[in-house]
Protein backbone atom coordinates (compact mmCIF):
# COMPACT_ATOMS: atom_id res chain seq x y z
CA UNK A 1 0.00 0.00 0.00
CA UNK A 2 1.30 3.79 -1.15
CA UNK A 3 0.95 6.63 0.63
CA UNK A 4 -1.21 9.19 -1.41
CA UNK A 5 -1.29 12.88 0.28
CA UNK A 6 -4.96 14.46 0.73
CA UNK A 7 -6.24 16.12 -2.21
CA UNK A 8 -6.95 19.93 -1.88
CA UNK A 9 -10.10 20.27 -1.48
CA UNK A 10 -11.36 23.64 -4.24
CA UNK A 11 -12.63 26.24 -2.46
CA UNK A 12 -10.40 25.75 0.64
CA UNK A 13 -7.03 27.90 0.73
CA UNK A 14 -5.71 28.20 3.85
CA UNK A 15 -4.04 31.82 4.62
CA UNK A 16 -0.95 31.91 6.34
CA UNK A 17 -1.05 33.11 9.81
CA UNK A 18 0.28 37.03 9.86
CA UNK A 19 1.92 37.84 13.27
CA UNK A 20 2.92 41.01 12.08
CA UNK A 21 -0.78 42.21 11.55
CA UNK A 22 -1.19 44.19 14.62
CA UNK A 23 1.98 46.07 14.31
CA UNK A 24 1.20 46.61 10.14
CA UNK A 25 -1.59 48.32 10.94
CA UNK A 26 -0.50 50.91 13.19
CA UNK A 27 2.32 52.06 10.65
CA UNK A 28 0.26 51.82 8.04
CA UNK A 29 -1.77 54.64 10.61
CA UNK A 30 1.65 56.15 10.89
CA UNK A 31 1.81 56.90 6.94
CA UNK A 32 -1.85 57.74 6.65
CA UNK A 33 -2.42 54.53 4.65
CA UNK A 34 -5.32 52.77 6.66
CA UNK A 35 -8.78 52.39 4.56
CA UNK A 36 -8.85 54.84 2.21
CA UNK A 37 -8.51 54.89 -1.79
CA UNK A 38 -5.80 57.78 -2.54
CA UNK A 39 -6.21 58.61 -6.25
CA UNK A 40 -2.53 58.88 -6.85
CA UNK A 41 -2.26 55.10 -5.98
CA UNK A 42 -4.92 54.83 -8.70
CA UNK A 43 -2.92 56.28 -11.12
CA UNK A 44 0.23 54.23 -9.95
CA UNK A 45 -1.98 51.00 -10.41
CA UNK A 46 -3.28 52.46 -14.09
CA UNK A 47 0.20 52.64 -14.55
CA UNK A 48 1.38 49.32 -13.98
CA UNK A 49 -1.90 47.75 -15.48
CA UNK A 50 -0.79 49.21 -19.14
CA UNK A 51 2.23 48.71 -18.11
CA UNK A 52 1.97 45.32 -17.65
CA UNK A 53 -0.78 44.44 -19.48
CA UNK A 54 -2.79 43.39 -17.02
CA UNK A 55 -6.21 44.05 -16.74
CA UNK A 56 -6.06 44.38 -12.76
CA UNK A 57 -3.33 46.17 -10.90
CA UNK A 58 -3.80 47.22 -6.99
CA UNK A 59 -1.88 48.94 -4.60
CA UNK A 60 -2.67 46.45 -1.87
CA UNK A 61 -2.50 47.32 2.24
CA UNK A 62 -3.15 44.28 4.66
CA UNK A 63 -4.86 44.51 7.99
CA UNK A 64 -5.81 42.20 10.59
CA UNK A 65 -8.96 40.88 9.15
CA UNK A 66 -9.14 41.99 5.45
CA UNK A 67 -6.91 43.73 2.52
CA UNK A 68 -7.81 46.94 1.49
CA UNK A 69 -7.16 48.41 -2.38
CA UNK A 70 -5.77 51.84 -1.88
CA UNK A 71 -5.30 52.18 -5.54
CA UNK A 72 -7.14 50.15 -8.23
CA UNK A 73 -7.17 49.40 -11.54
CA UNK A 74 -9.91 47.01 -12.91
CA UNK A 75 -11.69 46.60 -16.69
CA UNK A 76 -14.04 48.69 -17.16
CA UNK A 77 -16.24 45.31 -18.97
CA UNK A 78 -15.37 42.12 -16.09
CA UNK A 79 -14.78 39.05 -17.51
CA UNK A 80 -18.32 36.86 -17.45
CA UNK A 81 -18.73 34.31 -14.43
CA UNK A 82 -20.19 31.11 -16.01
CA UNK A 83 -23.50 31.58 -15.05
CA UNK A 84 -23.17 35.10 -17.05
CA UNK A 85 -22.81 37.45 -14.11
CA UNK A 86 -20.54 40.28 -13.53
CA UNK A 87 -18.52 40.32 -10.75
CA UNK A 88 -18.50 43.19 -8.70
CA UNK A 89 -14.66 44.15 -7.92
CA UNK A 90 -14.41 46.44 -4.23
CA UNK A 91 -12.15 47.99 -2.74
CA UNK A 92 -11.85 45.45 0.44
CA UNK A 93 -11.65 41.60 -0.03
CA UNK A 94 -11.27 39.49 3.53
CA UNK A 95 -7.59 38.49 3.99
CA UNK A 96 -8.29 34.92 2.75
CA UNK A 97 -9.03 36.13 -0.83
CA UNK A 98 -6.12 36.31 -3.32
CA UNK A 99 -2.90 35.95 -2.85
CA UNK A 100 -1.03 39.35 -1.40
CA UNK A 101 -1.29 38.03 1.96
CA UNK A 102 1.12 35.47 1.19
CA UNK A 103 3.10 37.38 -0.34
CA UNK A 104 2.99 39.69 2.78
CA UNK A 105 4.04 37.15 5.38
CA UNK A 106 6.47 35.55 2.85
CA UNK A 107 8.36 39.27 1.93
CA UNK A 108 9.02 37.78 -1.02
CA UNK A 109 7.54 38.38 -4.78
CA UNK A 110 4.88 35.80 -6.04
CA UNK A 111 4.67 34.99 -9.33
CA UNK A 112 1.89 32.43 -10.73
CA UNK A 113 1.53 32.15 -14.20
CA UNK A 114 -1.49 30.14 -13.89
CA UNK A 115 -2.48 29.68 -10.55
CA UNK A 116 -4.78 26.58 -11.16
CA UNK A 117 -1.32 25.02 -11.37
CA UNK A 118 -0.72 25.11 -7.59
CA UNK A 119 -2.81 23.17 -5.76
CA UNK A 120 -2.25 25.49 -2.85
CA UNK A 121 -3.50 28.48 -5.20
CA UNK A 122 -6.36 27.59 -7.39
CA UNK A 123 -8.93 26.98 -4.56
CA UNK A 124 -8.54 30.55 -4.09
CA UNK A 125 -11.83 32.60 -4.22
CA UNK A 126 -10.63 35.13 -6.06
CA UNK A 127 -10.05 32.03 -9.10
CA UNK A 128 -14.19 30.88 -8.91
CA UNK A 129 -15.22 34.69 -7.80
CA UNK A 130 -13.16 37.36 -10.21
CA UNK A 131 -11.42 34.76 -13.09
CA UNK A 132 -8.00 35.76 -11.78
CA UNK A 133 -5.98 33.06 -13.56
CA UNK A 134 -2.47 34.73 -13.10
CA UNK A 135 -0.59 36.86 -10.42
CA UNK A 136 2.44 39.30 -10.64
CA UNK A 137 3.23 40.96 -6.92
CA UNK A 138 5.76 41.98 -5.02
CA UNK A 139 5.80 43.21 -0.99
CA UNK A 140 5.94 47.21 0.02
CA UNK A 141 8.61 46.37 2.44
CA UNK A 142 9.22 50.25 4.43
CA UNK A 143 12.63 51.63 5.75
CA UNK A 144 11.55 50.04 9.27
CA UNK A 145 11.54 46.19 7.63
CA UNK A 146 7.64 46.14 7.84
CA UNK A 147 5.63 44.52 5.16
CA UNK A 148 3.00 47.03 4.56
CA UNK A 149 1.23 44.90 1.88
CA UNK A 150 1.91 44.81 -2.20
CA UNK A 151 1.95 46.12 -5.24
CA UNK A 152 0.67 43.61 -7.49
CA UNK A 153 -0.94 42.71 -11.05
CA UNK A 154 -3.69 39.62 -12.19
CA UNK A 155 -5.04 38.46 -15.42
CA UNK A 156 -7.68 36.46 -16.26
CA UNK A 157 -5.58 34.16 -18.83
CA UNK A 158 -2.76 32.04 -17.57
CA UNK A 159 0.26 33.75 -18.63
CA UNK A 160 4.48 33.91 -18.64
CA UNK A 161 5.09 36.80 -16.39
CA UNK A 162 9.01 36.35 -16.91
CA UNK A 163 12.13 37.45 -15.45
CA UNK A 164 11.34 40.55 -16.41
CA UNK A 165 8.04 41.04 -15.18
CA UNK A 166 9.54 39.77 -11.71
CA UNK A 167 12.21 42.36 -11.98
CA UNK A 168 9.77 45.13 -12.93
CA UNK A 169 7.16 44.63 -10.25
CA UNK A 170 10.06 44.35 -7.00
CA UNK A 171 11.55 47.86 -8.51
CA UNK A 172 7.91 49.55 -8.80
CA UNK A 173 7.23 48.13 -5.24
CA UNK A 174 10.81 49.70 -4.10
CA UNK A 175 9.73 53.06 -5.54
CA UNK A 176 6.54 53.41 -3.99
CA UNK A 177 7.60 52.65 -0.82
CA UNK A 178 10.14 55.66 -0.79
CA UNK A 179 7.16 57.76 -2.21
CA UNK A 180 4.82 56.73 0.69
CA UNK A 181 7.65 57.12 3.10
CA UNK A 182 8.31 60.59 1.80
CA UNK A 183 4.92 61.72 1.37
CA UNK A 184 4.76 60.63 4.79
CA UNK A 185 7.61 62.98 6.62
CA UNK A 186 6.54 65.62 4.10
CA UNK A 187 2.84 65.44 4.82
CA UNK A 188 1.99 65.94 1.45
CA UNK A 189 0.19 64.36 -1.15
CA UNK A 190 1.73 61.36 -3.31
Amino acid sequence: MTYEPPRPVRGLLLTPEDKEAPARVHRLRLLGLVDRPDPALDVFADHLARFTGAPYAMVNFIGEDHQFFAGLRVPAAPVLREDGSRPEFGRVLPRDHGFCPHVVVRRKALVLEDVRDYPRFAGNPVVDEYGIHSYLGAPLIDSSGMALGTVCAADTAPRAWGRSGLETIKALAADLVVRLERSAEDGLPL
